[in-house]
């Protein structure tokens, strides 16, 4: 599955491209806009997008949970080096310091996540502040070519900006496109490897 980013000028213009998209078979679970007009969105009955979405809680938790764990694994191999107290700790203590820090560093990465823009969605920010709309679209590699051909031929005011073979995956690189339409096309359209 291919995550398509299309920015669209208005709220009109991305109503229709949302009912184009349905009338292709993509379904109104597959198909987010991001936006500062959330009142519009819900006006027109249009899907807006959600925290993971706009956010970057996944990426944060997925770092802070690894940096929590090597965190008390470190401290707890520390306090088995200097043994510190007078009895000797079991193995369950150890396996609870290294659960506490792992937890505690799964909290303060969702917190810091929280308070972070999604890095994927971060470039598109100063059009979306403009009015702009950017509509994801999920799609499957068997829809991409209807989807291409529908936006190319209904809607040219709305541009492909990018696309990501998983949008979900906090870790994966956004291609953003630049070039002619069949040139894009080629590049989304390819299977990925």
């Amino acid at each position: 599955m291919k995550c398509l980013y299309y920015l669209a000028p208005n709220l009109v213009s991305t109503h229709k491209v949302s009912d184009d998209l349905h009338d292709a078979g993509v379904g109104d679970w597959f198909i987010h806009i991001v936006s500062h007009d959330e009142a519009g969105l819900a006006r027109e009955h249009l899907h807006s997008s959600n925290y993971l979405e706009t956010l970057d809680i996944v990426r944060e938790v997925i770092i802070g949970t690894f940096l929590g764990f090597l965190g008390g694994l470190a401290i707890a191999l520390v306090i088995k080096l200097i043994d510190p107290f007078p009895i000797q700790l079991p193995f369950l203590a150890y396996l609870a310091i290294v659960i506490f820090y792992t937890m505690f560093g799964c909290w303060v990465g969702g917190l810091d996540g929280w308070a972070n823009r999604n890095r994927k969605i971060e470039r598109f920010m100063p059009d979306i502040e403009a009015g702009k709309y950017l509509v994801l679209i999920y799609a499957r590699q068997t829809q991409l070519e209807n989807i291409f051909d529908m936006m190319a031929s209904k809607h040219p005011e709305a541009n492909l900006v990018a696309s990501d073979s998983r949008f979900m995956n906090p870790f994966s690189t956004l291609e953003v496109i630049k070039g002619a339409h069949k040139a894009i096309r080629a590049e989304v359209i390819s299977p990925v490897t």
